[in-house]
């Protein structure tokens, strides 16, 4: 259980944080991006959750609650670098992708086939699952820097990976089964 008494603490006034498993490191350290932007993330489906109804809302709920555990997983390092663990750090599981795909696999069934590129928009719950698709892009593209750098739970990678896929569908679902998407026209302003 997590206890916030007090929510500032001053102990990263010069620009350090603590992972969680204690060890201090810049607040712009590989690891805290990626962690930060998943938590981008979160906020930018908080925002698209204004406008989300039924399973659509449901959907986006249970995301933001994997989000927290990717969150997790992410700010703490390999346990087997930290054996003095007084519990074994939370980490995505093969379970919390799986569902992801399951359900892009059940919305996708009421779409028709794309035959270009959409642009960003239509719907206002549209526009937002777009935005949280470009920024949970960009929180896959720094979990891969890290893990290039430092051990990461592949299952965190490919979670930020079919998260952006389910935020593409989603999109379309919200442009009224991709009725309302609105669709790239190459060279449409030369």
């Amino acid at each position: 259980m997590v206890v916030l008494n007090k929510i500032y603490t001053r102990t990263g006034d010069k620009g350090d944080t603590a992972l969680g498993n204690g060890q201090r490191v810049a607040k712009n350290a590989a690891r805290v991006n990626a962690y930060g932007t998943v938590d981008e993330t979160n906020a930018t489906l908080a925002l698209a959750r204004l406008y989300a109804t039924g399973d659509m809302d449901a959907g986006l709920e249970r995301i933001q609650n994997d989000l927290f555990d990717l969150g997790a997983d992410l700010c703490r390092p390999d346990i087997a670098k930290d054996p003095e663990a007084e519990y074994p750090p939370l980490r995505i599981a093969e379970t919390q992708v799986t569902r992801l795909e399951t359900e892009i696999d059940a919305m996708n069934k009421a779409l028709s086939p794309l035959r270009s590129f959409i642009l960003p928009g239509g719907s206002a719950l549209a526009a937002h699952l777009h935005l949280g698709r470009t920024v949970s892009r960009r929180a896959e593209r720094l979990a891969v820097e890290l893990a290039q750098i430092e051990d990461v739970n592949p299952l965190a990678v490919k979670y930020l990976n079919r998260l952006s896929d389910w935020l593409f569908v989603a999109a379309r679902v919200a442009n009224d089964n991709g009725n309302q998407d609105v669709l790239w026209v190459p060279g449409a302003n030369r």
